[in-house]
């Protein structure tokens, strides 16, 4: 069974108890001023319900050294930083070379939210719609996962279901998947707008209009947290993104474009609000900047995912990790 940690002294719903699922959702290439250019239009009414309901904010950062997908996925999943010594040290954005893993690459092992929610008991997913994605079902299957030495013996593959598709067969199969046999944590990545970006440009029709697409789908799997019986009240959704972008790419870390992201928390319990005003004590909004992991008070980053997400499960931290490892990143007005 897994750990309850106590999130708040008085309260209701997941404030008061934990969540039973998490759900992280990062919409790859999601700049936060283009998303709000569709939101005031209306365009976006999905977003719009979710800024509007959550703990969140539009002025995030992705990891300071790199801004590109993969390595920011990994740091969702194992809430460290890219480089340095006590980074994941995954630079790589292409597919992975056969039998090359986040611990062979980096020589020594990196544990992750999987592997933590794993080895507490807890069913894991990962739904992408990029191939790349693969790196972290091998990285953490019955070969390459670590042993399980907490509680019961759950096995070594850490991530239990797998599934990569583009997005509307992805949410078709997560909704299937959660409503039969749902994971605990489920990991959900949608890749349109990076795509559109990419070929177009951001800020260009077809990058508008993929975000409409991804409206729609959040607006799926928001539906099923409020309606599916096992998951009402008891579901907690993360969404983020890895960068945004500028012109037809996101690979300056010095332009506010690239790494001006969202991140909002939304589930029963959660103060709606701004994320940094919950967090004074913790957490400083760097206006326009981009502080290095040296500043005293880090802003909010995209890799708060995996240790924020255990958290709400009632579970400890990732092992090694150090972007939220304290887990006093504040989703409620009520005191922890």
């Amino acid at each position: 069974m897994k750990k309850i940690i106590a999130m708040c002294l008085i309260g209701c719903g997941l404030a008061a108890q934990g969540a039973d699922y998490v759900i992280a959702l990062s919409v790859d290439g999601l700049g936060s001023s283009y998303l709000q250019t569709m939101v005031d239009a209306g365009k976006a009414p999905h977003f719009k319900q979710l800024q509007a309901e959550s703990a969140g904010t539009a002025n995030a950062r992705n990891d300071y050294d790199v801004s590109v997908t993969l390595p920011n996925h990994t740091s969702m999943v194992t809430s460290r930083r890219v480089k340095e010594a006590e980074g994941h040290s995954w630079t790589n954005n292409t597919d992975p070379a056969k039998g090359v893993t986040l611990h062979s690459h980096k020589g020594a092992y990196i544990s992750s939210v999987f592997a933590v929610a794993h080895d507490h008991g807890l069913k894991t997913g990962m739904w992408a719609t990029k191939t790349k994605f693969s790196l972290f079902p091998d990285s953490y299957n019955a070969t390459n996962g670590a042993p399980d030495t907490t509680g019961v013996n759950n096995g070594r593959n850490k991530v239990d279901y797998s599934y990569i598709k583009s997005s509307v067969e992805l949410v078709d199969n997560f909704i299937n998947t959660m409503t039969n046999q749902p994971c605990q944590f489920a990991f959900v990545h949608f890749g349109e707008c990076d795509g559109a970006g990419h070929s177009q440009g951001w800020g260009s029709e077809p990058y508008y209009a993929a975000l409409v697409l991804l409206d729609g789908q959040l607006g799926r799997i928001m539906d099923l947290i409020a309606t599916d019986p096992k998951l009402k009240g008891k579901t907690a959704l993360i969404l983020t993104a890895d960068h945004g972008g500028a012109g037809k790419d996101h690979y300056d870390t010095t332009k506010p474009l690239d790494y001006t992201i969202p991140f909002y928390v939304w589930g029963d319990g959660v103060t709606p609000g701004d994320l940094y005003a919950l967090n004074t004590d913790s957490r400083l909004s760097p206006g326009e900047g981009h502080p290095d992991y040296a500043a005293p008070k880090q802003p909010i980053r995209n890799g708060e995912v995996g240790n924020l997400a255990l958290f709400l499960l009632g579970l400890p931290p990732i092992p090694g990790s150090t972007i939220d490892a304290k887990q006093d990143l504040r989703v409620s007005a009520v005191a922890k």
